[in-house]
Parts: C-alpha cells; sequence; structure tokens
C-alpha cells in the first residue's frame, strides 16, 4: 500500500513539474521582444508609448495607433510619429489585459507622468546572454552613425627601374690643348741642346 502511494505521489509531482516548464516555456517570450524594447521581462504582451499614444503588440509585432475615432494595425507607426525614437521613447509594459487599446483612456490617465521619460534601458544596449540573438528591430529605428572612414593610405610609388651605375657622360666645354713648342724654341729639348752642344766641341 505504501509503495501504491508513493508511486502516486511522485507520478502526480513528475507530471505537475512538466505542466509548469510547459507553461513556463510558452509564457517566455524574450526572442520576439524588440531591440527597442525595455529590459528585465521575460513576457510582454503590450508596449504602450504614453508620448504618442500608441501600443505595440509583441506575439504580432503590430502597432495600434488611432486615425482619427478608429484603432488602426500597421507593421509600422502612421507619418506622423515618424520623428518618434523607439529607442529613447519610454515604453510601459501591459501584460495580461487583452486588446488594451480598447481602454486607451485609463493607460493614457495613467502614465501621462511618463511622458518625455528618457533613460530606459532597451534590449539593444543589454550585454546580458539571454539577449543574445535576433529581435525584431520594429520601425524608426535610428541608423548608427557613420565611423569616421580612415584616410586611405597612400599607395606606394612604383619603384624605377635600377639605373645603371655608370654615371651619365657629360658634355663639357672642350678645353684648348696647349700647343706643343717647336723643337727650336728656346730651351729646345734638353736632348736636342746637349747634342748641339757636343758638335761645336
Amino acid at each position: 500500500m505504501k509503495k501504491l502511494f508513493f508511486a502516486a505521489t511522485m507520478f502526480i509531482c513528475i507530471l505537475s513539474f512538466k505542466q509548469a516548464n510547459a507553461q513556463l516555456s510558452i509564457s517566455i517570450n524574450i526572442g520576439s521582444q524588440p531591440a527597442w524594447g525595455p529590459t528585465g521581462y521575460n513576457h510582454v504582451d503590450y508596449y504602450y508609448f504614453p508620448d504618442i499614444d500608441c501600443y505595440y503588440y509583441v506575439p504580432g509585432q503590430v502597432f495600434f495607433y488611432l486615425n482619427g475615432s478608429t484603432w488602426v494595425q500597421s507593421s509600422s507607426l502612421p507619418p506622423q510619429y515618424s520623428s518618434f525614437d523607439l529607442y529613447s521613447g519610454y515604453k510601459v509594459v501591459v501584460n495580461g489585459v487583452t486588446k488594451p487599446y480598447l481602454r486607451d483612456n485609463v493607460y493614457r490617465t495613467k502614465y501621462s507622468s511618463y511622458k518625455g521619460r528618457r533613460g530606459q534601458a532597451v534590449i539593444r544596449d543589454s550585454k546580458d546572454a539571454k539577449y543574445k540573438g535576433n529581435h525584431p528591430g520594429g520601425n524608426n529605428r535610428p541608423q548608427p552613425k557613420p565611423r569616421p572612414q580612415a584616410k586611405p593610405r597612400p599607395q606606394a610609388k612604383p619603384q624605377a627601374k635600377p639605373r645603371s651605375q655608370a654615371k651619365p657622360q657629360t658634355r663639357s666645354k672642350p678645353q684648348s690643348k696647349p700647343q706643343a713648342k717647336p723643337a727650336h724654341a728656346a730651351g729646345g729639348d734638353k736632348k736636342g741642346g746637349d747634342d748641339k752642344k757636343d758638335n761645336g766641341h
């Protein structure tokens, strides 16, 4: 009897554990949260933007905004909100509510003091390992500032073919060579002068 009771208890515990894990895996949607979403939430249904009174549905990756008196669903914000920066604008997480935009007056009043608030940490800038991977970017993603390009290095000039080491001959002005003195000139050749002296004796 005790063995049967123990086995039944173990079976119930294992079944409960599996159900809890299944629910946990369903509820966590970190990978669906956009790169501009605030950090710290394992599950998000909606974001509310107090600055522009719009909503973003995380599972469907769509925005809801008012067009006159009608709520419009779109994959991007309308042109009138093109200057709104999703990364720096404040986001309120709304969970457990179906279609919160249909109760917009509640959220608009409750979070009116959050308008203009900045400094919310976003997934894109987080170094937490759980945020690694691809996250939807939404729209209006600010373009990263272009990095200053390094100045191209001057290409090495092609080396000239080595010239022969012999220096080129330069033309020089012809120098006038001194003319040879004639043999009969005064002083004459020493040898010739001695011969004459010998002949005189």
